[in-house]
């Protein structure tokens, strides 16, 4: 019996699995540039055409962008499973952030819960300063549009630092694909959730507070507990909101009935 010959894979083959692996696993990031091609080549020991090769393949794959004179890029539309006409229609539709809110109440659990169960100690200190960033906004006391709004984003931040350490790739693209719509999401949440209540903040801190020192603690179960119980919060809050506005609108359109009736 004659047996097929064994090829010899092309080193071109092997560099671009290890790349998309990167890209796959998040330590390459939609937009982000390329290190120096003399500097990735030396980092995983191969040649400069070899490396070319692979990063060719992966244009012609649409995962990198080569700019004229400017590097290769990590595709920045890797992910984005909403488009921008697509968050300008769910912003306008109250209905879709509650949505949004239950979507996250299973997805955020879970991450939390991957995060303590496998978090290594460079995602540790990648959750630690996004941590400190959001505490630096808690201390602001502006309560300035725009302090809202930067406190809005970070918050958004922090819980993709979450995801990033789940170690799981697909609640970790979820995520990124999710993005600008969670970042939206929080910013406006917080603007109406402030004007509320005035213990929210207080809330929000201790809340994020518990999620993150479980996350650290690697205690996962609260984790996910933590992460569930900030999500209910925000629903709840949210909730009772909608429900005082729709009050407010059928006692307007009593009283309006009444002085239609009087002339």
């Amino acid at each position: 019996m004659e047996l097929p010959q064994i090829r010899q894979r092309r080193l071109s083959d092997t560099i671009m699995d290890r790349l998309e692996s990167m890209i796959l696993e998040g330590a390459l990031k939609p937009g982000e540039r390329l290190p120096a091609e003399r500097a990735l080549a030396e980092q995983f020991g191969v040649s400069r055409p070899s490396l070319r090769e692979a990063v060719q393949k992966l244009v012609a794959k649409g995962l990198l962008v080569s700019r004229q004179g400017g590097g290769n890029y990590v595709t920045d539309k890797l992910g984005s499973s909403f488009s921008d006409p697509l968050l300008a229609l769910l912003e306008s539709h109250p209905e879709a952030h509650q949505d949004l809110l239950e979507f996250r109440h299973t997805l955020e659990a879970d991450c939390a819960y991957y995060a303590a169960l496998r978090a290594t100690e460079v995602d540790r200190k990648h959750l630690q300063a996004a941590f400190d960033e959001l505490q630096a906004c808690y201390s602001d006391s502006t309560h300035t549009q725009e302090a809202r709004s930067k406190e809005g984003v970070t918050d958004a931040r922090f819980h993709m630092a979450i995801a990033e350490a789940s170690h799981n790739m697909v609640l970790l693209h979820t995520m990124r694909g999710l993005f600008d719509l969670l970042k939206r999401n929080v910013v406006t949440n917080i603007g109406g959730m402030y004007e509320l209540r005035g213990e929210t903040r207080e809330r929000l801190v201790n809340q994020h507070s518990e999620l993150f020192r479980a996350i650290m603690e690697a205690r996962p179960n609260d984790a996910r507990r933590n992460a569930s119980e900030h999500i209910s919060y925000v629903q709840e809050v949210l909730t009772n909101n909608r429900e005082a506005e729709v009050r407010t609108a059928r006692a307007e359109r009593y009283r309006f009935l009444e002085n239609f009736d009087k002339h």
